[in-house]
């Protein structure tokens, strides 16, 4: 799916990814309920925080979305910090959060502006897309994964909805050109060499053709990141946001 930095989106993966970890009956361990302990997440320190954590042009960032936001980025940080012995910067995290939520509100707003709304059969494209991605069957599965992490249909569907308008409307604003078979190639070589380079380097990467359409999605979810931060910057230009943190 397009626009990794799209909060939700990356909120819900994280949530997958912490749902692979129940057992293998599909129900959660009973010896530590709390799927943050089972992977070394630290407790979200959210204590002092105001009910509306921001505002984005008279829009208000409740502490709710906050929080449930932030536990998907906390999860990722931890799951990175155990690769790095570093422990979370939970401080700086919450900033990190709080200021990519309004950029999703900024985006949002755009969109809703040009007329982009997602219709029912644009989010089940969404969720099979998030279902391939994890390596489930269907966008069902996905749902009772994220069911297991707390979060509703309703809610799923919420955050797919505001993924396919922010993804819709920077593909629209931005000027992204489907990559060359010469450039495609050049990026397979590439790979290859730091593949042969790499001291513990483990199988062989598949041949060029087999994964030519994967690094085509690679290079227009580059082009399309690089665009969706240009265009942040013209919409926080004149924006009125206020973050209460």
């Amino acid at each position: 799916m397009p626009i990794k930095r799209v909060l939700a989106a990356v909120s819900l993966v994280a949530a997958l990814a912490l749902a692979g970890c129940s057992s293998a009956d599909g129900e959660s361990d009973q010896t530590d309920t709390s799927a943050g302990a089972e992977t070394g997440v630290p407790e979200a320190d959210l204590e002092g925080l105001p009910d509306v954590v921001a505002e984005v042009n008279g829009d208000e960032i409740t502490l709710a979305e906050f929080t449930r936001n932030y536990e998907g980025q906390l999860q990722q940080a931890a799951m990175q910090s155990q690769a790095t012995g570093e422990d979370v910067d939970q401080d700086a995290l919450k900033e990190q959060v709080a200021g990519l939520l309004v950029d999703n509100h900024l985006l949002t707003q755009a969109a809703m502006k040009a007329g982009i709304e997602p219709s029912e059969s644009d989010i089940d494209d969404e969720l099979a897309g998030l279902a391939e991605q994890n390596g489930l069957e269907s966008g069902d599965d996905v749902l009772a994964a994220l069911k297991e992490q707390g979060l509703s249909e309703d809610e799923v569907r919420a955050d797919l909805a505001t993924q396919f308008q922010v993804s819709t409307y920077i593909e629209q604003e931005a000027d992204i050109a489907a990559p060359s078979d010469e450039e495609l190639q050049q990026q397979y070589d590439a790979l290859v060499e730091q593949q042969s380079a790499a001291a513990d380097a483990g199988g062989e990467i598949p041949p060029f053709e087999d994964v030519k359409d994967q690094l085509a999605d690679q290079a227009k979810m580059q082009q399309e990141n690089e665009a969706a931060q240009g265009i942040v910057e013209q919409l926080r230009d004149g924006a009125d946001i206020t973050i209460h943190l």
